[in-house]
C-alpha cells in the first residue's frame, strides 16, 4: 500500500466514525511505524481532511460544531440537491411569507426561486447572494453573528430580529435525521434560531436528502411533530417514510 491509499483510507475511516483513537488507527495499519502514522495525521490536518486532537483524530464535521464547511456540501450529493430545489418550488405560493434557512440545500433552492411576489428572509449568506438576482421578489437578511464555516447569520440578534415577523412557509436544511431523536444541526446557535422560526411558521419544510438519515448531530432542532413537509430525493428508506407518514408528514 502506497503513502497516498493509506491516507486516503485513514482519511475515510475517521470521517466515518467521527472520531478516532490513535490506538485504533495503529490496530488498522499494524505494519505501519508509529511515526509515519502521524506524519499522516498531520498531513490530513493540514489539508484540512480531519482534524488532530490528543490520542487521536476526529472528522472535520465533528469538531467544527456545524452543518459542516459550506464548501464541503456544496459539492457533497449535488444531484439530489438539485432534485430537492425543483420539488420545493411546488410548494411556494404567491405573495406570503417565506424563511429560508441557511446551507447547501436552501442555496439550491435559491438559485431557481422564481421571481414574483413574496418576502423572502433568510439566515444564509450564499442564499442571499443568489436571491439577489430578484427584480419583484422582496429580500431580507436576518440580522446577528456570521458562521464562516456555514456562511449562515445566528446569535442573539438574530432571535430579536424575528420578533415581530411571521411565516407563512419555513425551509430548513437538517444535517440529520436520527429515529426517536428528530431532525439535527451542529450548532447551537443555528439550531436555537431554527427553532425560533418553527415557532413563527405556519408551514415547516424540511429540505432533506436521504443520506441524511442515521447521521447523528449534536442539537436537536425538530421533533416529528415540529416539521409538516419533508422534501428528499426519492430514496428514503422505507423506515424514514414510516415514521414521517405515522406522523402525518407529507413526503414530496
Amino acid at each position: 500500500m502506497n503513502k497516498k491509499t493509506r491516507q486516503r483510507i485513514l482519511a475515510e475511516k475517521i470521517n466515518t466514525l467521527g472520531s478516532v483513537s490513535f490506538s485504533t488507527i495503529k490496530e488498522a495499519f499494524p505494519n505501519v511505524s508509529d511515526m509515519t502514522l502521524r506524519r499522516d495525521l498531520e498531513y490530513l490536518d493540514q489539508m484540512k481532511q480531519i482534524i488532530r486532537i490528543h490520542g487521536g483524530a476526529k472528522s472535520v464535521d465533528v469538531v467544527i460544531g456545524t452543518d459542516d464547511l459550506y464548501n464541503k456540501r456544496i459539492i457533497r450529493n449535488a444531484e439530489a440537491k438539485m432534485l430537492i430545489a425543483r420539488k420545493a418550488l411546488q410548494l411556494l405560493n404567491d405573495n406570503t411569507s417565506v424563511f429560508m434557512d441557511s446551507g447547501s440545500s436552501t442555496t439550491e433552492f435559491a438559485k431557481v426561486f422564481p421571481d414574483g411576489r413574496y418576502l423572502v428572509f433568510t439566515s444564509g449568506i450564499s442564499c442571499a447572494l443568489e436571491l439577489s438576482r430578484l427584480a419583484e421578489t422582496q429580500v431580507y437578511m436576518v440580522g446577528g453573528k456570521i458562521n464562516s464555516f456555514s456562511l449562515s447569520v445566528n446569535g442573539s440578534r438574530s432571535l430579536t430580529f424575528l420578533d415581530n415577523i411571521s411565516f407563512q412557509t419555513a425551509f430548513l436544511g437538517v444535517t440529520g435525521y436520527i429515529h426517536g431523536r428528530g431532525f439535527t444541526c451542529g450548532s447551537e446557535e443555528d439550531c436555537e434560531l431554527k427553532r425560533a422560526v418553527i415557532r413563527k411558521s405556519e408551514k415547516v419544510i424540511a429540505l432533506m436528502d436521504s443520506k441524511k438519515v442515521g447521521i447523528s448531530s449534536t442539537f436537536t432542532f425538530a421533533n416529528l411533530d415540529d416539521v409538516d413537509v419533508v422534501v428528499s430525493d426519492g430514496e428514503l428508506s422505507e423506515e424514514a417514510q414510516r415514521e414521517f407518514h405515522e406522523a402525518n408528514i407529507e413526503i414530496i
